[in-house]
């Protein structure tokens, strides 16, 4: 499976992403400018973290209308994954590749935590090395990580089974007091309707290598090569 890596000015996690792929897992792995178009020959299409164009206007805003993102819609209408992490998600957002908003975190400051999050749909690609309810920890960094989509979005999130990540107590509880930055009904990651685009404010890449003592993402990423 052939992972690339979009590349925009103000990416820091592009090459965090590239260990993994490449290095953990061993995947063919291409860095993409965002300038770029052609990205046929890839199966999996990662926006990361960072601050694309500076979070300029609005996170992820400017990013929207980079020439790669024509390309990547392109991409997922043909069935092929897209995963959007922290920066990434808030890109997908703006493209319309994934309904609702990222807005500035409850308590208007940047977090940079460990959180735990509750698996809530394992039947997907990116979710089927989980079991059903688990509760994993991965790290957050974001000032504007606040999920929010009005009364519709949430219906047809629930309905639809799109909600694959909820902030919760070591438990698996759901509650404000384990809602990291104020996400409606704590959500921390959703695809679309078809399942094949992944947005996530919860780094899974950052919690891969097992020196780190942090692995729970991989199984984000195992899942996801066993389905290539």
């Amino acid at each position: 499976m052939k992972f690339g890596v979009v590349v925009f000015p103000g990416s820091n996690c592009d090459r965090d992403v590239e260990t993994v792929t490449k290095g953990i897992f061993g995947q063919p792995t291409r860095m993409i400018w965002h300038g770029d178009t052609d990205i046929d020959d890839i199966d999996v299409m990662v926006i990361p973290g960072g601050f694309s164009y500076g979070d300029y206007l609005r996170c992820g805003a400017i990013a929207q209308f980079s020439p790669v993102m024509a390309s990547i819609k392109a991409h997922a209408e043909k069935g092929k994954y897209v995963l959007g992490i922290c920066n990434g998600f808030q890109v997908l957002t703006e493209a319309g590749l994934l309904p609702g908003a990222l807005i500035r975190n409850r308590d208007l400051h940047f977090i940079c935590d460990r959180v735990p999050l509750k698996i809530e749909n394992k039947d997907l690609p990116w979710t089927k090395q989980y079991e059903s309810q688990d509760v994993i920890t991965l790290p957050i960094a974001h000032g504007e990580g606040r999920y929010y989509a009005d009364e519709d979005t949430l219906k047809s999130l629930t309905h639809n089974g799109q909600i694959l990540f909820r902030y919760a107590s070591p438990d698996g509880e759901i509650g404000e007091a384990y809602n990291p930055n104020g996400s409606i009904e704590n959500i921390a990651g959703i695809v679309n309707r078809q399942g094949n685009i992944l947005g996530m404010m919860p780094h899974p890449e950052r919690a891969c290598d097992p020196l780190l003592k942090a692995t729970d993402g991989t199984y984000l990423f195992k899942g996801l090569l066993s389905s290539g």
